[in-house]
């Protein structure tokens, strides 16, 4: 069935992977009388019996937070049943039992209304989303739930920001419980053919530590399952304001070790340079990683498809196309929200047969290119991007985009848009690949779904445009590997040796250094300028 399997790390991390399963949630289709769903609910979601015996599915998912980062939500939920725990505790102890409780977290109004079933829902705002799990429209199973009371979250006097503290205390929970063989092994093998592992985690603090280890861990015991490591960044909020420091080193630290043993490290950090059309709190969570998740569920909407449907993509296929050379595992991720799909359907048919130079700006909103050559794909420039909250590409012209950087792989998922440069893509893709790889071309995969991303209520009103009215959005997402790579991680590497102790600094800045190298290779950045 192709299974991937989820690790939630971190607050911010279960802010973004609650949008992900409110997302995958909507998928499901409850009327018999009605189309059935393009997607494949069992690739992240499990089947078990519920109390009363009937099915219920689950996130095939393992959620990691500090105490009181869940909120309101329960362990047992209301699904399952606890049973009688007193009960339970009077046969291991026969003592009088001295009972301290702190004080319960109301539920939120969203929640409650939830749960009463109410037809209309209540509007939420920043100031209604305390926790992740007040905006959490699915059950959870029991044991996708995992506290961890060493730590407990906003702590002044023992704060979880040090990238060797959740070294250390990954490795005090693992030698104390195994926690692969506690949390991971059952999920793991319900799995009929795991197509991979994808882990949510903040990069640029205590959680980087602790992921990197348990990345370490998931290596050794699934040697050749893919793992995807989606890496969260401040950038420019009020954290990074009081200590960018300690943020840029855990960046660094978690770049040299996390990304030389998953399959993808994908950073994730809020540009400051958004679209007009994008109008957001950038302090709120809740806001920051609804458009994150838009993005993300976007470009891996291809790995849970139903085959038959459109052009399936594992894990592992997105992978080969952007991985060229066998050493760049770390992607950029753009997107797009294509705010009147009518008008954009409109303009790429319009120069769907024109010449143009690919030296020039390109003629349509989107940056669309049209070249001369037929093995030459449309290179899109999107209008968000959240690689390591660098300025959007936008700030740039499209030349001085194309000379200063290479494109070794790029996938681009399209959705709920359906132009006339699909049919033409998938009859060409894979006849033009070889060609493309012999003329030192970019690889570009493409993914066409009609599935517009779905806008909940759930889902923070951050677009100005029409989207709120139709409820769906249609999207343009991608992930590319390229040279910008090397740059930003030279970038890194000159901070590090500014800021890192003696001790760390040289492993640390020679780390960085062969990852920049591998995203110089092969490319040449003179064999772009003009010969005229």
């Amino acid at each position: 069935m192709h299974e991937i399997l989820t690790l939630q790390l971190g607050h911010r991390a279960n802010y973004l992977a609650t949008h992900f399963w409110n997302t995958q949630e909507s998928y499901f289709n409850y009327d018999p009388a009605s189309e059935p769903s393009r997607i494949d609910h069992d690739v992240h979601f499990r089947v078990g019996p519920g109390p009363g015996g009937e099915d219920t599915y689950t996130p095939r998912t393992l959620i990691y937070d500090l105490k009181g980062g869940f909120g309101n939500l329960r362990k047992w939920g209301g699904l399952y049943d606890q049973g009688d725990v007193e009960e339970d505790l009077k046969t291991l102890w026969n003592g009088s039992v001295v009972k301290q409780k702190d004080a319960p977290i109301t539920q939120s109004r969203y929640q409650r209304a939830l749960d009463e079933g109410l037809g209309e829902m209540p509007k939420l705002s920043s100031q209604d989303v305390r926790y992740w799990s007040d905006f959490a429209h699915v059950f959870h199973h029991p044991r996708s739930i995992v506290q961890i009371n060493d730590y407990e979250l906003g702590s002044t006097i023992l704060p979880f920001e040090k990238w060797s503290s959740g070294e250390d205390l990954f490795g005090s929970l693992d030698r104390e419980h195994d926690l692969l063989d506690r949390d991971v092994r059952p999920w793991a093998e319900e799995c009929d053919q795991m197509q991979g592992i994808q882990i949510f985690a903040s990069a640029d603090d205590a959680w980087g530590g602790f992921s990197s280890r348990y990345v370490e861990s998931l290596r050794d015991e699934y040697g050749k399952t893919s793992l995807w490591f989606w890496g969260l960044e401040e950038a420019g909020g009020r954290d990074q304001r009081t200590k960018p420091s300690l943020r840029t080193v855990n960046v660094a630290q978690s770049l040299q070790a996390i990304s030389t043993l998953v399959s993808m490290y994908i950073p994730m950090a809020l540009s400051p340079n958004l679209p007009p059309y994008v109008q957001m709190d950038q302090n709120s969570p809740w806001h920051v990683s609804g458009l994150l998740s838009m993005a993300l569920e976007t470009i891996t909407l291809p790995s849970r498809q139903k085959p038959g449907n459109t052009k399936r993509g594992l894990l592992s296929d997105i992978e080969a196309a952007l991985n060229v050379n066998g050493n760049q595992k770390i992607a950029d991720l753009q997107c797009s929200v294509i705010v009147d799909p009518s008008i954009q359907q409109t303009n790429r048919k319009s120069i769907a047969g024109a010449v143009t130079d690919s030296r020039l700006p390109p003629p349509d909103s989107q940056g669309l290119v049209i070249y001369e050559d037929e093995m030459e794909k449309a290179h899109s420039t999107l209008d968000m991007d959240f690689s390591s909250g660098k300025p959007s590409l936008t700030a740039l012209s499209l030349r001085q985009w194309d000379k200063a950087n290479h494109i070794f792989g790029k996938v681009e998922s399209i959705r709920g848009l359906l132009t006339s440069e699909q049919e033409i893509d998938e009859e060409d893709q894979a006849t033009s690949r070889k060609r493309r790889r012999l003329a030192s071309l970019p690889n570009v995969e493409k993914y066409y779904d009609p599935l517009p991303y779905p806008l909940l209520d759930s889902f923070p009103e951050i677009f100005t445009k029409a989207e709120r009215v139709t409820k769906t959005a249609a999207v343009h997402g991608s992930l590319s590997t390229t040279t910008q790579m090397s740059k930003r991680t030279q970038g890194l590497q000159n901070l590090v040796l500014r800021m890192t102790n003696v001790a760390d600094r040289e492993t640390l800045s020679n780390a960085l250094g062969e990852i920049a190298e591998a995203y110089k290779e092969g490319w040449d950045s003179g064999s772009d300028e003009d010969s005229d």
